[in-house]
């Protein structure tokens, strides 16, 4: 399992990261404060406060983890 801090901070943002991560065949799940929710879920995003960085848990290794990681580049806060 990997963390990342993003940023999904506009409707398009979040429409076209849950159609990247849709393609992948593993658990990604959002936190934020208490609050777990399935990243591949648009609802559920949308009930988070989208205005700060959240956390992203993927849950896989090896090589996806580094297809991943690289396709998710434009999301993630440095």
């Amino acid at each position: 399992m990997k963390t990342l801090k993003i940023r999904l901070n506009s409707i398009d943002k979040v429409k076209s990261f849950v159609n990247m991560i849709t393609k992948f065949d593993c658990d990604f799940d959002l936190v934020s404060g208490r609050y777990v929710i399935d990243a591949k879920s648009i609802m559920g995003i949308f009930s988070l406060d989208l205005s700060n960085p959240i956390d992203l848990n993927i849950h896989a290794d090896g090589k996806d983890l580094d297809m991943i990681c690289k396709v998710l580049t434009p999301y993630i806060e440095e």
